[in-house]
């Protein structure tokens, strides 16, 4: 039985193996299964560069595969070759392609096409070439056909290879294969000079069809007749055949993009799309047969990728029509066979259906017989036809083979005569005479017959000669004929006949043979049955009742051991025992009865593993030997016997002494079987045995060396042709193969080997004992794949065990040794190839083989060990928990049936423990490591002091205890593991086989405690034990490489401790001498190569040798070439190629290395599926990846993957589990990378909080205390600069001094310890200013940077902190020596630093400020300002700071705003510069923020007066249309991101494919990101709100793709460009706009003319006083002072219109209209109500028609031509009582009904209203929707706080702001909004203008009245009416009327003196 064991040491190579031991007792040899021992195989340490999460300090990698596009028109590669557009040539040249020249056209293809053609197209006009079929072998394919070409070399040609599926007639063009578009100036240069046009492999495909095009051009005169006919153009076809084919093509497309992405909606559609076909095609149709067949195809594809193969039918029937309309000699026949063969063969293979079978056949044989034999079709069809003929095999029957008997002799011999042959035949092997003898006895049966007294004793005798041939040859059938003669004898001696008990006797024994023959235990039952018949005649007191209780004991012993019911055994001992009585001390027998009695206590001890039953074997054994005394007969085989027990003994107890006198007895049994004795060679192979065994338990080699000498000796006693040469075959065999495990000679495996295999062939078909030889052989061929690692032996072995099988079908006894074997094997085979189908079989082997161990069964447990171990593997396989659930609970249920004092329960108590070990490792429940640890003190004590395999369970236990210490770092656990370790080592002293194993194990944990004290001896003592190891290994030793490994792997650990290049060096040297051991082929050659390219990475690490690093990556790159099947194997070299690559991407910045890295981590990933052991290591290294690329691009994408990928490995480490601090610290080190990305504060406090969760779980004393100290205080540090709370800057540096405090001098990690405590000194010395602080942080950053020395990576970050510093004390002390060598530092920091660096802006910030600290100050000898080299140098690295686009958009934006700061303090000529930057990085940052709200929230953490300051920067240098341009560009940000999704682009159409195409995309896209964003109520997972802003990014990304797209195309280069002040101007074409400007600076207006330049003015008033009159304008409405209020009027009059008024009275007419566009607090004053307030004052109102306009372009838009529909449709809406408002508005209705008065009449109005309860937010929507024109009357509110909330009420909900802007009313004319506070914004935003009026015109309403604060309904009544009544003049309804109409309403009401002055002018007109 197959038994898992502990293996001693970790291995980068293997999991736990098994050997397997044969050997032979002394009758006859026991045939073994592959079993395991306790022995501990050698293994390397796995160091593996594949993290579960990189737990560095704040410091931790990740990265993203950037999505591929599809692009259908594809750049030829072709680097070397270039054209010049512009080469001329001569005019009357014709040029004409004559050919063109493909290649690999079948390429990759899933299809197998009919044939191939081009299409040229030329100035609009196709040319389809011929359809060309293509052979196997056929790699070229020509087009002989000439096409014209245009004679300008720069004119365009479009090439097209497709594959079509019909040759005639063509349906469409099939599958585009490539296309692209050519000049006609380089075709020729290509023809000229033989250049092929070169396609790489498209996206995502590793090959693709046509891989070059060649095209030969000729040129002739224009003139000149072309005597070749040229390629006509394709001529137009009827719309339907154009619908045909479109519909074709596009199916064809879809279903070929299905088969390379299997994505089931391709697969849909181009089903639609054949059927759409199909439907265009009649019956007489000439298409339709084609149609027919693609529509075919794609629904057999269907049946195959869904399994519904009921549905067959249907693709049958179709092609079956295809077929019908393709008669014989149609060029598209043998396609449609071919495909409807194999349509009828899927339906076969799954019903059965034989006339399938019959009709594939038939259709295949005549493809075969009319295709060309080198055909596609016709090799398809081939394979085909071998698929059928498989099928058709499965269904023959072997035929019965008959046996022909003997002839009959004339005259037989007499009884006695025969009787005396036989005994002849007996004694001596000789064929011939037996076949003889037998052939004698058949003829005397037919002489004497059934009533001859002789008859019976002649069928006896023919029965054993039978015997004795099936015993020799292993014919079964002579075993049946003998049970059957026997039956015969039986039935002619009735009962009480003398003789009947002799052949009851005879009988059961030829049962008994052919039980062991087949196992059937029926016979075995029978033979019991007679013998108790036989024991009846033989009652109490009977003479030979001894010998009948012992031959019924012998048969319910054998069906002991088949069935494992004790209750026989009890028996049989029971009547050993009555033999045994029966046989007193003097009788000559008993020493035979003592033997048998001996034997069945030795079986039970095996059974229970009671001591007592094998201490009462032994004893009968001494006993039987002393009846023997020296000189006696059969002394030797009573010396064997005894020894036999002493032996088992010794395996019970490991008592030395019982196996020492074990082989002193066989050596006197030996003595007294001299040369020439009959059983010297059983003597020889036992003492054999004894030796064999003692060598096992000490490992002398000279015990071994004998016991192959003695078995040499015993296989030349038995030469060929002996019976029993086959069985000393097996035994030398085996020994030979233990001396080759002991010494690695490999000659030692090749004998044994060779031995089997002739043992083999003495066994042959039929031979009793060939199950026996077939599992030996099979066994040897298993141990040479291991050695050499030929796949051959391993297969051969496979196949042996499935013949042993066979031999045992269902039923036989040992059955299940089989199916174990067989198991083992494939297990093996897994663990080689990695098929997954390998240890499936295996476990369902397993599975089998366990019912034939019913419970009671002696080998249960045996069974449920070996399925458990099965299980075991397919989880580290696979990862599925729950096969090791299942393991664990198996192996439970396998312990309580060994019970304690059985020898085997030690190995249950480890088999149960390794796998809660491997739960451990998998969910971290320390109870299973806990429990596997108990379970191994257990299997200790039960292996004392002096047992032999008590090393092995020392080296148990201390493994366990050591994977505790790493679980929970206590120290004892560690240092008891050593201890076990120490005492192992000398229970393997010099010369034991297992020496090197110990010294290994010891060496292990030493170097672990190193690892944990730092203690430098325990190092050195690992490195001593492991050269000790090595030296055991010479050259040419099979271990040896492993042995390299672990001593490379511990001066490697040297290394990284003192620094010391040389144990490097020493290390890559034993590791390229292991790589030269595992050459190509060789199994762990991968493991060799990954572990090479460690060293160099280390060495490229310490050296910064760039060699190195390529050296590793290539070596890599070799091992995963080495590992394509595996998953497990597969994703560790992924990965580790990941890491390299990763390395040389931090070394060399090449963005490549770090794109395959993620490439590389993104294809792991699904190696490692939900539930996957590995699957946290795979989600933290491509998080890391992405986190990486982040750093290097400034990607959020990446980082928001990064951060979803570690929230799900955070739940893959649940409390409790040892790894869960390092997922802490993951998610937290990439939420405060996003927090310093994009200063999202909830991230940083998240971060913390995972960082206080992790400290705790790293208590003093762990090893890893450092980082988490380390981590939490970076991130309270960080807290701390964001909201200046002085407690976590304190708490951070007390945390990083404790850090500081466990790196001491020497470790590795102390220049980050040092460089973190600096920072913390460095904030605390900002905030409170302490000088002490600042020295510390100078003197700890200095340290650091002497710890990296030049070349080092983090060298530039090091000098910048210290040059950081160095700037600050000059700042605070003003030594010039620390600003130089600031600047000096910084300077070298920059040149370390690659192109795409992101740490480049903070380098660049940096510097910038020590200029502006050397501008300020002395230091030039010029004095303060004077110079201004520094200020340029310094404005220069602002900009460049600004555009390291890298550094997140957050980033650049914050530094462009210091560059604005500084320019604007020092009067620098890049200020316009620098504000431009600034707004452009502000829409764009702004831009990838999906909600509407939290773009305004965004935008109040950024200086609001961004704009005016620019544009009044402008005024300031004279650039007045500059300072329009600014305004426009910064101002209605977010607004101007809404109307871009809507932007127009009718002019695309007309522009080609395409631009329409790409009109679509933007419209698509564009109508995605202007929905709203999805709500995420509370509780909502972070990860799920997390996905929703990544999937918005994206999404804003591909739309700026296409943006970019569109800018290419002739005419839309300013495409949603800022506009020009050329287009604003536009605005300005029904009358001039005011802009006015208020700045800091100045304030300024400044007129816009239609035709002349732009005119400012500066005001006379500044910030503050418009501050003032806005507030005196709101309280004089509030208090409705009237007096106050004319006051205002006459300030705006005085300060800001008047002189607006005087410049325009020179520039337009009074009356005319003007519009005003105020930034600022302008936006907050009823500029239209600006009058004089003294006698003969001037009024606005009178002067001029005034509207409002929130920005130009608004204007712009809102003047663009509208539908204006015959009638028009108004909506009057009114809601009189809102929910949630206590009050009536109870002249709404009046109102509503008043405006119905005043308007129109239909048709010329089409009226409509809604009121009361029908007014309700969902009603007004559609409303609004449903008419152009609306008045609207009802409360109004404006959230100042949150302005997109500001709403009109309804009944049920509000109708918000933010509704609005997301309608589409592009259409909509007018809107008279009768509510409160409609037109006021936000005053921390006002250049947004965020308001419901703005936001009808944003959303497309050209004019709209609004109110500027609270109105009263009698205000409303009387301007509405009047308003209405002017509006409506003439019947018409007019837009444009609107501001006049409201105008002249407002003075209609200026007499009425109970109107209040601030309700006349609460209404203002918006738009046109």
């Amino acid at each position: 039985m197959a038994h898992r064991r502990c293996a001693s040491s970790t291995s980068s190579e293997s999991d736990f193996s098994s050997a397997s031991s044969l050997r032979t007792s002394q009758t006859p040899p026991a045939e073994t299964s592959t079993s395991s021992t306790d022995l501990e195989p050698l293994k390397e340490i796995k160091r593996k560069h594949e993290s579960s999460g990189n737990d560095n300090d704040n410091k931790t990698k990740c990265s993203k595969l950037s999505r591929l596009q599809k692009q259908d028109n594809e750049e030829p590669n072709d680097p070397d070759h270039t054209q010049d557009p512009a080469e001329m040539h001569p005019s009357g040249v014709q040029p004409i392609i004559t050919t063109i020249r493909a290649t690999d056209l079948t390429l990759g293809l899933r299809r197998i096409p009919a044939g191939f053609h081009a299409v040229i197209k030329v100035d609009d006009v196709e040319y389809q070439t011929s359809n060309i079929s293509v052979n196997v072998d056929q790699a070229v394919v020509k087009w002989h056909e000439r096409i014209l070409l245009p004679r300008e070399p720069c004119s365009k040609v479009g090439v097209s290879v497709y594959a079509s599926f019909e040759l005639g007639p063509m349906l469409c063009h099939g599958e585009l294969l490539r296309t692209f578009e050519i000049s006609v100036g380089e075709l020729l240069d290509r023809s000229e000079n033989s250049h092929p046009i070169i396609f790489q492999p498209k996206q995502q495909e590793v090959v693709s069809a046509c891989t070059s095009l060649l095209f030969t051009v000729e040129q002739q005169l224009s003139d000149q007749n072309d005597a070749a006919m040229l390629c006509p153009p394709t001529t137009s076809t009827s719309r339907d055949m154009d619908a045909l084919a479109l519909s074709t093509d596009a199916g064809h497309y879809l279903l070929a993009r299905y088969r390379g992405a299997q994505n089931s909606r391709d697969l849909e559609e181009s089903i639609n799309y054949f059927e759409h076909a199909l439907d265009l095609c009649p019956v007489d149709h000439p298409c339709r047969p084609a149609a027919l067949f693609n529509l075919a195809i794609a629904k057999f594809v269907s049946c195959q990728a869904e399994r519904r193969y009921l549905d067959l039918d249907v693709p049958v029937s179709l092609f079956q029509g295809a077929l019908d309309l393709r008669p014989t000699n149609h060029p598209d026949r043998t396609l449609t066979q071919l495909h409807l063969a194999v349509a009828l063969l899927s339906r076969f293979s799954k019903r059965g259906f034989q006339t399938d079978a019959d009709a594939a056949k038939e259709l295949l044989s005549e493809v075969i017989n009319v295709c060309h034999a080198n055909s596609h079709i016709y090799r398809a069809a081939a394979i085909a036809m071998e698929t059928c003929a498989l099928h058709s095999a499965r269904g023959i029957n072997a035929n019965d083979v008959g046996q022909e008997g003997p002839a009959p002799s004339v005259l037989p011999l007499s009884p006695n005569q025969l009787a005396n042959q036989a005994q002849r035949c007996l004694e001596r092997d000789e064929p011939s005479a037996l076949d003889e003898v037998i052939s004698l006895h058949y003829d005397a049966l037919g002489y004497y017959n059934a009533g001859h007294a002789c008859r019976g004793f002649l069928l006896g005798n023919l029965a054993v000669m039978l015997h004795t041939r099936f015993e020799r040859r292993g014919n079964s059938e002579d075993l049946d004929e003998a049970i059957a003669l026997h039956r015969e004898a039986l039935a002619l001696r009735l009962v009480g006949h003398t003789n009947r008990l002799v052949l009851l006797n005879n009988l059961a024994n030829r049962l008994s043979s052919r039980f062991d023959h087949r196992g059937n235990s029926e016979d075995l039952d029978e033979a019991i049955a007679l013998h108790r018949e036989a024991l009846a005649l033989r009652p109490v007191g009977h003479t030979d009742r001894s010998i009948s209780l012992n031959n019924l004991a012998n048969q319910l012993s054998s069906r002991f051991d088949h069935r494992g019911n004790g209750e026989d055994l009890d028996e049989a001992i029971a009547l050993h025992r009555e033999a045994l009585a029966l046989r007193p001390v003097g009788h000559t027998n008993r020493p035979i009865s003592l033997n048998n009695l001996a034997n069945g206590l030795s079986s039970r001890f095996d059974h229970r593993g009671n001591g007592e039953d094998l201490d009462e074997a032994i004893a009968l054994h001494r006993e039987a030997l002393a009846l023997f005394p020296v000189g006696h007969t059969d002394r030797p085989k009573s010396l064997n016997n005894l020894a036999s027990q002493l032996s088992s003994r010794f395996d019970h107890r490991g008592n030395s002494e019982d196996l020492d006198e074990a082989i002193a007895l066989q050596s006197e049994a030996l003595a007294l079987r001299p040369v020439g004795h009959i059983d010297r060679p059983m003597s020889l192979n036992n003492l054999a045995n004894g030796l064999s065994s003692r060598f096992d338990h000490r490992g002398n080699g000279e015990d071994l060396d004998k016991a192959i000498a003695l078995y040499r000796e015993a296989l030349a006693l038995f030469p060929v042709g002996h019976t029993d040469r086959s069985k000393s075959l097996n035994n030398l065999a085996t020994q030979l193969s233990s001396r080759f495990d002991h010494r690695d000679n490999s000659e030692d495996l090749d004998e044994a080997i060779a031995l089997h295999r002739e043992a083999l062939a003495l066994r042959p078909v039929g031979h009793t004992n060939r199950l026996m030889s077939l599992n030996n052989l099979a066994s040897q061929l298993s141990s040479r794949f291991d050695h050499r690692g030929n796949g051959e032996d391993l297969d051969e072995a496979i196949a042996l065990h499935r013949e042993a099988l066979a031999l045992r079908p269902v039923g036989h006894t040992d059955r299940s040794i089989s199916l174990n074997n067989l198991a083992n094997q494939l297990s093996s085979r897994f663990d080689h190839q990695c098929n997954s189908e390998d240890l499936d079989e295996a476990i369902a082997l397993h599975r089998e083989a366990l019912p034939l161990f019913p419970i009671g069964h002696t080998h249960r447990w045996a069974g449920l060990n070996n399925l458990a171990n099965g299980l075991s593997s397919r989880f580290d396989h696979r990862g599925n928990g729950e096969d090791l659930d299942e393991a664990i609970a198996l192996q439970r249920e396998a312990l309580p049936l060994v019970l304690v004092g059985h020898t085997d329960r030690c190995l249950l108590l480890n088999n149960l423990a390794i796998p809660l070990s491997s739960r451990f490792h998998h969910r971290g429940n320390s109870e299973d490591l806990d429990e596997a640890i108990a379970l191994h003190r257990e299997a200790l004590a039960l292996r004392p002091v002096g047992h032999t395999d008590r090393s092995i369970s020392l080296n148990n236990l201390a493994n366990q205890l050591s994977s505790r210490f790493d679980h929970r770092c206590n120290s004892e656990d560690l240092d008891e593991a050593i201890a076990l370790q120490r005492e192992a080592l000398p229970l393997h002293p010099v010369g034991h086989t297992d020496r090197s194993i110990s010294l290994n194990n010891l060496a292990n944990g030493f170097s672990r405690r190193f690892d944990h004290r730092g203690n430098g001896r325990d190092l050195d003592e690992a490195i001593a034990l492991h050269r000790e190891a090595l030296a055991l290994f010479p050259v040419g030793h099979t271990d040896r490489s492993v042995s390299l490994y672990n001593l490379a792997i511990q001066l490697s650990s040297r290394f990284d401790h003192r620094g010391n290049g040389e144990d490097l060096d020493e290390a890559i040297a034993l590791q390229r001498e292991a790589l030269v051991l595992r050459p190509v082929g060789n199994t762990h050659r991968c493991a060799a190569l990954n572990n090479l390219a460690n060293g160099l990475s280390s060495r490229f690490d310490h050296r910064g040798n760039g060699e190195d690093l390529d050296e590793a990556i290539a070596l890599q790159r070799e091992a995963l070439a080495l590992r394509p099947i595996d998953p497990a194997d597969l994703s560790i070299s992924l990965n580790n190629l990941a890491n390299g690559l990763s390395s040389r991407f931090d070394h060399r910045g090449n963005g490549e290395d770090l794109d395959e890295a993620i490439a590389l981590q993104r294809e792991a990933l699904p190696l490692h599926p939900a539930g996957h052991t590995y699957r946290l290591m795979s989600l933290s290294s491509l998080a890391n990846g992405l986190s990486s690329r982040f750093d290097h691009r400034g990607n959020g994408e990446d980082l928001d993957e990064a951060i979803a990928l570690q929230r799900e490995a955070l739940p893959l480490h649940p409390v409790g589990h040892i790894d869960r601090p390092k997922s802490l610290n993951n998610l937290a080190t990439q939420l405060s990378s996003r927090f310093h990305h994009r200063g999202n504060s909830e991230d940083l406090d998240e971060a913390i909080a995972l960082q206080r969760e992790a400290l705790p779980l790293r208590p003093v004393g762990h090893t890893d205390r450092f980082k988490s100290l380390n981590n939490l205080a970076t991130q309270l540090s960080s807290r701390f600069d964001h909201r200046g709370n002085a407690e976590d800057l304190d708490e951070a540096i007390a945390l990083q001094s404790e850090a500081l405090a466990l790196r001491p001098v020497g470790h590795t990690d102390r220049p980050m310890s040092l460089n973190n405590l600096a920072n913390g000194f460095s904030s605390r010395f900002d905030h409170r200013g302490n000088d002490e602080d600042l020295d510390k942080a100078i003197a700890l950053y200095r340290e650091a940077l002497a710890l990296f020395p030049v070349g080092h990576t983090h060298r530039c970050a090091a000098l910048t902190n210290l040059a950081n510093q160095l700037s600050s004390r000059f700042d605070h002390r003003g030594n010039s020596e620390d600003l130089d060598e600031s600047r000096e530092n910084l300077l070298c920091a920059l040149t370390l630093l690659t192109q795409h660096d992101p740490r480049q802006l903070i380098v660049h910030q940096s510097i910038a400020n020590v200029y502006l600290s050397f501008h300020r100050s002395e230091l030039d000898g010029t004095g303060a300002g004077e110079n201004t080299e520094s200020l340029n140098a310094a404005m220069h690295h602002y900009k460049a700071a600004s555009n390291i686009v890298s550094a997140g958009l957050l980033s650049c934006l914050e530094t462009s705003l210091s560059w604005v700061r500084h320019a604007r303090q020092h009067s620098h000529g890049t200020q316009l510069e620098a504000y431009a930057t600034s707004m452009q990085l502000l829409d764009t940052y702004m831009s990838v923020t999906a909600s509407v709200s939290s773009r305004h929230n965004t935008m109040k953490e950024f200086p609001s007066t961004l704009a005016v300051d620019a544009a009044s920067c402008a005024l300031r240098g004279g650039d007045v249309s500059r300072a329009v341009e600014l305004l426009e560009q910064g101002r209605t940000i977010i607004w101007t991101q809404m109307t871009r999704l809507r932007t127009p682009l009718d002019g695309l159409q007309t522009c080609g494919d395409h631009a329409v195409t790409l009109m679509k995309k933007f419209i698509d896209l564009s109508s995605l990101l202007d929905k709203p964003p999805p709500s995420h109520p509370e509780g909502t997972q972070r990860v799920d709100v997390e996905a929703e802003a990544t999937r918005y990014r994206r999404l804003v990304e591909d739309w700026n793709g296409a943006v970019e797209e569109i800018r290419k195309i002739e005419g839309f280069s300013r495409f949603l460009l800022p506009p020009l002040f050329s287009e604003l101007q536009h605005a300005a074409r029904d009358g001039p706009i005011i802009m006015l400007i208020a700045s800091e600076s100045s304030c300024d207006a400044i007129i816009i003319l239609h035709k002349q330049p732009p005119t400012s003015i500066q005001l006379p008033t500044d910030i503050q006083k418009l501050t003032k009159l806005v507030t005196k304008f709101s309280e004089a409405v509030d208090k409705e002072t009237g007096h106050q209020l004319t006051e205002a009027l006459n300030d705006l009059w005085n300060n800001v219109v008047g002189p607006v008024v005087e410049k325009l009275g020179g520039l337009v007419r009074l009356g005319s209209r003007i519009w005003w566009c105020p930034t600022s607090f302008f936006n907050f004053l009823p500029l239209h109500a600006a009058r004089e307030y003294r006698n003969g004052g001037k009024y606005l109102s009178r002067l001029y028609i005034s509207s409002y306009t929130p920005s130009l372009t608004a204007l712009i838009k809102a003047r663009a031509s509208r539908n204006r529909p015959m009638s028009v449709p108004f909506v009057a809406i009114g809601q009189n009582r809102p929910a949630g408002v206590s009050f009536t508005l109870d002249a709404v209705e009046p109102e509503l009904e008043l405006v119905q008065k005043l308007l129109p009449p239909p048709p010329t109005v089409s009226f409509s209203k809604i009121t009361s309860v029908d007014a309700t937010k969902s009603r007004a929507l559609c409303a609004l929707q449903e008419n152009t024109w609306f008045h609207l009357a009802c409360h109004g509110t404006q959230k100042f706080d949150e302005p997109f909330k500001s709403a009109f009420l309804m009944r049920d909900q509000p109708l918000s702001l933010l509704d609005i802007a997301q309608m589409d009313l592009s259409q909509h004319h007018f809107a008279f909004l009768s509510a409160c506070e409609t037109a006021v914004g936000d005053f921390n935003t006002p250049d947004e203008v965020i308001h419901l009026a703005a936001g009808l015109q944003f959303a497309g309403v050209r004019s709209v009245v609004g109110t500027l604060w609270k109105v009263n309904d009698d205000t409303v009544q009387r301007l509405v009416k009047a308003f209405y009544e002017r509006f409506c003049e003439g019947g018409t309804m007019n837009p444009k009327r609107a501001a006049q109409a409201l105008q002249r309403a407002v003075q209609s009401l200026a007499s009425d003196v109970d109107i209040p002055l601030a309700q006349r002018i609460v209404f203002v007109h918006i738009g046109i």
